[in-house]
């Protein structure tokens, strides 16, 4: 019986080493992945616009094609004419942003200073990469890389990852001192300054966790919180609107399944679909889950 015990215990316990050393590699390997993957840049877009434009103007079946997306995120027209061949390249990417922005738009504003390429809405130029970014969020120092459209989403998980093995190798640490403490507690010394550190370094990450899952909620970008007044296009926009969100829902779908291609990008707001966003919720709206 006392030999069944013991064998259980060990395998329990092999079982939640394990376990934590799963945790490990995977957090381990989820870095690499995040630093090494693109945040996505406007250049790159451009280019791969540009190619599709090439593509559907050598087609000898189409004499025009128009390509666009259900929520407005890319549209474009491409004509088979010579008028068509000319307007390719970097004029056709302008027409594109253009359409993201309210008529009247001046195309001196959206020209990036140091790229010299047209930013769709919710771009920025990043000065440690030197490129033009879509959906900028900040850039990484720890992971030596942007964070917007393209890695975002993994990021999250990074964070995720991290928040819970600094969890549970703190729960290690207290389960050590619990049983290992003496009575001369300055022997445990280095255990006890290194599970404050680990404290220290849980509510960081904890918190940062918690500030970016309620930018995936909302729809927004840590630049757009941080310089909303700075933000030529959110100037205008009252502080408790989120201009861009879709509801809960549809925001976490976006973020999570639909945010491989760099070139899923949304467009301004109109006034009416503002106004919209302001007006009140009802117990109508709750039943047809209008936050969501």
């Amino acid at each position: 019986m006392r030999l069944q015990y013991f064998m259980s215990s060990r395998f329990t316990y092999l079982r939640y080493i394990a376990l934590y050393l799963l945790l490990f590699v995977a957090a381990l390997v989820q870095y690499f992945i995040t630093a090494g993957s693109s945040p996505g840049y406007v250049l790159d877009a451009m280019e791969t616009y540009n190619e599709a434009n090439t593509l559907f103007t050598r087609s000898p079946t189409a004499s025009k094609h128009t390509a666009s997306s259900k929520n407005g995120s890319l549209m474009g027209t491409v004509d088979n004419s010579h008028s068509g061949r000319n307007s390719l390249g970097r004029s056709s990417w302008s027409k594109m942003v253009l359409e993201f922005y309210p008529p009247g738009t001046s195309m001196r504003v959206l020209t990036c200073s140091y790229c010299n390429i047209e930013q769709p809405p919710r771009a920025k130029h990043c000065h440690d990469c030197d490129k033009c970014v879509l959906q900028f969020d900040h850039h990484c120092v720890w992971l030596g890389t942007c964070i917007g459209q393209g890695n975002h989403c993994r990021f999250w998980w990074y964070i995720f990852e991290e928040t819970a093995l600094c969890l549970w190798t703190g729960i290690l640490y207290i389960t050590y001192l619990k049983t290992s403490i003496s009575g001369a507690w300055w022997k445990d010394l280095i255990m006890i300054l290194l599970l404050i550190s680990l404290v220290i370094l849980f509510i960081f990450l904890l918190l940062l966790l918690l500030f970016h899952s309620y930018l995936v909620l909302t729809n927004q970008t840590t630049y757009e919180l941080v310089r909303r007044r700075r933000i030529q296009y959110l100037r205008g926009i009252p502080e408790g609107l989120f201009p861009f969100s879709k509801g809960v829902c549809r925001n976490l779908y976006r973020f999570c399944c639909a945010r491989s291609s760099i070139n899923n990008m949304e467009r301004l707001p109109t006034a009416l679909e503002l106004e919209e966003k302001l007006r009140p919720y009802t117990c109508l709206d709750v039943l047809t889950c209008r936050c969501c």
